[in-house]
């Protein structure tokens, strides 16, 4: 397991009946996850005087109960002083289907991205990267702050207008990175037709969607097809390719098959997690592949 635990403005406190208790800076949250299928004690005080609190409907979706958190705040992760840059901010937002613009637990991958990033800097390599299914930019902050050259692809246009907010407010607005609204896949397709080519690939799929026509995305299905379209714009000294899935039927050795078939690297594959301050253990958040 890869764990994602030098957060300092982040904190998992407890975790129990199907529910998370956070601290996002000064505000404490309860949301749910499927994966807490243990009851045990809720001690922590967090559990009866949170800020607000996401419940799930019967019916679908859900909604935030009892909130008293601003509608924006921020947050910050300290990549420490042997990084090159001092931390990344984000935006944080109480959002549809539990969300709030960012998830923790890729923090260990960002570390990643930017130590590999890093080294191919340090040879004056100049990487160009591809960010697909990239949300609100935190792996595109990341690599932009490593150095590198960022091209960062989202269906929403919302969620990419929120990705530029934040790499406003991390000190990152001038960096070289194109923000691009698009299906992904057929970005991809159009990169292959013009001939670019990208050093890094990373990947952050959804398990399940629809397309602007009414394509049906399921992650199981088009996974492997996916990278294989995604090999070719892959340079012929690639860097890295990192793809993330929070598919339970997914396993961590399904994505290195698929990763050391398509693009012939070395690939490993871990669980991502998170500390539990209460218990001392750690909580499983979905899983990576890293092909080197």
């Amino acid at each position: 397991m890869w764990i994602s635990d030098k957060w300092v403005e982040y904190e998992l406190i407890d975790c129990s009946g199907g529910e998370r208790l956070e601290r996002w800076g000064d505000y404490i949250l309860i949301r749910p996850d499927p994966q807490v299928i243990w009851e045990t004690p809720k001690e922590h005080t967090g559990w009866y005087t949170a800020d607000a609190r996401y419940i799930r409907s019967s019916t679908g979706g859900g909604q935030w109960k009892n909130a008293k958190t601003p509608n924006d705040w921020q947050l910050k992760y300290d990549f420490g002083a042997e990084s090159g840059f001092d931390c990344l901010k984000f935006h944080i937002r109480l959002m549809n289907f539990k969300h709030t613009g960012i998830f923790p637990e890729q923090a260990a991958n960002w570390e990643f991205i930017t130590k590999k990033i890093r080294e191919a800097s340090r040879e004056n390599r100049e990487i160009n990267v591809l960010n697909l299914f990239a949300y609100t930019g935190a792996a595109t902050l990341a690599a932009a702050a490593a150095g590198a050259n960022v091209c960062h692809v989202d269906a929403a246009k919302g969620m990419v207008a929120r990705a530029r907010d934040n790499a406003v407010l991390s000190g990152l607005g001038d960096k070289s990175i194109r923000w691009i609204v698009d299906d992904c896949v057929k970005f991809v397709e159009r990169e292959i037709r013009r001939g670019r080519k990208y050093d890094a690939l990373i990947m952050d799929p959804p398990s399940y969607g629809r397309g602007p026509s009414g394509e049906v995305w399921k992650l199981e299905d088009e996974l492997y097809r996916f990278a294989v379209l995604c090999s070719e714009v892959l340079s012929e000294n690639p860097l890295f390719v990192l793809i993330n899935s929070y598919t339970t039927g997914l396993s961590p050795s399904t994505l290195t098959y698929i990763a050391k078939s398509v693009f012939g690297m070395n690939a490993e594959s871990r669980e991502l997690g998170l500390p539990v301050t209460t218990s001392g253990l750690y909580l499983p958040c979905g899983s990576t592949c890293r092909a080197c």
